[in-house]
């Protein structure tokens, strides 16, 4: 089970989380959010473990300002939260290799989840992503800090695992290993682990990544 926080811009708060080794650090890069970072300190990304995949979150961004982000931060993902269409996917991931031939970029589709989601919709998405993200469905484009009925996900028969984001908590993880579902690759983790929008409380993500760790979901 991997785990992804997301939301970080304070440079000590990123190398205090970096030493729990998440799989996933995210920085948000759409300006509307409570957590946008609009240049992250360089050399304290530099120094990350290369295990750490730091993930760049945008909503409908240009192609050609992604690819700047992903060369001048060292992003290794990218995480689409807006209305990306899969014609929009395929020509980023198109243009992503033809500017960085030599290292695959992690694609990865968010959708907010919502009573009567028809997943069937995710289809024309499976040949040029990596991964789903599956979101509670608001206007806030992700960190609202709400959860979604999970038990929807039981409905989704789809081959492309999936990230599981939208209200994850100290209080609820334990809830994830009884869902029937087994395409879950990675958790999600964000506002309700924060102090303030942008700063993670770590003694609260270390207690959740022991659990999680702990744990498989089957």
């Amino acid at each position: 089970m991997k785990i992804k926080v997301c939301g970080m811009r304070d440079p000590q708060n990123i190398l205090s989380l970096a030493e729990l080794k998440p799989d996933y650090m995210g920085l948000i890069f759409y300006p509307l959010s409570k957590r946008y970072v609009a240049d992250p300190d360089k050399n304290i990304l530099a120094s990350l473990p290369s295990s750490i995949g730091l993930t760049g979150v945008f909503v409908d961004e240009r192609e050609e300002d992604i690819i700047k982000k992903v060369v001048d931060f060292g992003l290794s993902a990218i995480q689409l939260h807006g209305a990306e269409s899969p014609e929009y996917c395929e020509i980023l991931r198109r243009k992503l290799k033809e500017s960085l031939p030599d290292k695959h970029i992690e694609l990865i589709k968010a959708f907010g989840i919502y009573p009567g989601f028809d997943f069937s919709t995710l289809e024309p998405y499976n040949d040029v992503v990596d991964y789903f993200l599956f979101d509670t469905k608001t206007s806030e484009h992700g960190g609202s800090g709400i959860a979604f009925d999970w038990t929807i996900l039981d409905q989704y028969d789809g081959e492309k695992q999936f990230f599981l984001s939208g209200g994850l908590s100290p209080d609820n993880i334990d809830d994830l290993f009884n869902l029937a579902t087994n395409k879950i690759y990675a958790l999600d983790l964000n506002s309700r682990f924060e102090t303030e929008p942008g700063l993670k409380n770590i003694e609260s993500l270390k207690s959740a990544f022991q659990l999680i760790r702990a744990n498989e979901i089957s």
